[in-house]
Formats: C-alpha cells, structure tokens, sequence
C-alpha cells in the first residue's frame, strides 16, 4: 500500500473480505489485503497522537477529547494518547509512559510547592548570582538568565537557570556553588519522594 492511497487500501481490503465471507478469496488476494491491513493499521497508529496533538494546540480539552477517542473521562483520554506517543526517555510501553509522565507531575508539583515555600531564600540566592561581577561570558549568561527570572512571579522559574549556573561558579565562587547544589539536590530528592508515593498508592 503507497503512504497516499489509504482509502484504496480500505477498498481493496473490503473486497477482498467480502469475497472470503462468500468464499471466493483467492489466497493472493488474502495476503495481499492482510498485508495492506498491516499497513494500513501502522499509518492509522501515527495519525491519532499526531492529530490528538493538534487537536490540543487548537484548544481541544481532554473533556472534548474523550468521546471522539471512545473513552469515558478526560483522563482516559489522556491516557491514551500517552500510550501512543512515542518515548523520549527511554520507556519501551505505553503504560511505562503514562507512569512516566505521571512521576515526572508529580515531581513538578512538589517542587513547585517547595520552591513557592522557599521563595525568599531562592530569590535571595538568585540575587546574588546575578549581582556577581568579573564573569566569564558562559557565566555571566547564566546570571542574566537568572536576572531574569527573578522579574517572574513563580519562584519555580528560578530553579533551572540555578540548576545551570552551578557549573560555571564552582571554579571561582565555590561556596555559592555549594549552595547551588544543595538546591538542587533538594529538589532532585522531591522528585523521587513524589515518584515513591505515586508507586505506594
């Protein structure tokens, strides 16, 4: 089957299952037609995620997107459509893509919370990395970055350009490094907390 002819596909396909439930399939027409179902069921596989994609980027809730994909809830819905995508980080199954996904909010939302908690201290922190003088340039964007960062309501934005910055201070500022990284330890530990009690429940 060409990639441009699924409708032809489908055509034949149905010919040739009508003529076996008449019992006039020939066996080269049956291979044929199983074959065009293979491919014709591979291509389908890549059109939902991709079509449900777009769907999302033009405003399409889960709600919405249910019953078009013949679930029952917006998290099935979701599910689903985590299931078909392809993974990026290395889980072979959907359902290690959906528990993936699952871990990977999980942990955002506990950092986010604690990064809310902590929000002085990490701007205080942000703020003397930014205030830093005599940088070299790989440093120095970092603490632009982070000067930036601060001017953002959510402390939560703080902690990547941190995350980043730590590299490039610990060879002439390893104390501030140091405090850096207890940051990021801290958070990295969130996340596994967050991914355990995902697993516990």
């Amino acid at each position: 089957m060409g990639d441009s002819d699924p409708a032809g596909a489908v055509s034949r396909i149905h010919d040739v299952v009508a003529a076996a439930r008449a019992g006039t399939a020939d066996r080269e027409d049956l291979l044929a037609a199983l074959t065009d179902l293979r491919v014709l069921r591979e291509e389908l596989a890549g059109w939902e995620p991709e079509l449900i994609t777009a769907a999302r980027t033009a405003g399409a809730s889960w709600v919405a997107l249910a019953p078009a994909l013949g679930v029952a809830s917006r998290q099935a819905a979701e599910r689903r459509y985590l299931r078909l995508q392809p993974s990026d980080t290395g889980e072979k199954t959907g359902e290690a893509r959906v528990d993936a996904e699952r871990d990977r909010r999980a942990g955002d939302r506990a950092v986010a919370d604690w990064a809310r908690r902590n929000s002085a201290s990490l701007r205080k922190l942000a703020g003397r990395v930014s205030a830093l003088d005599g940088l070299d340039p790989a440093a120095q964007e970092s603490a632009d970055r982070l000067g930036t960062a601060l001017g953002d309501d959510d402390p939560a934005t703080l902690l990547p350009p941190l995350a980043a910055a730590r590299s490039q201070l610990a060879a002439d500022h390893a104390g501030l490094a140091e405090e850096l990284g207890e940051v990021s330890e801290e958070t990295a530990r969130l996340r596994r907390d967050a991914a355990d009690r995902r697993a516990k429940d």
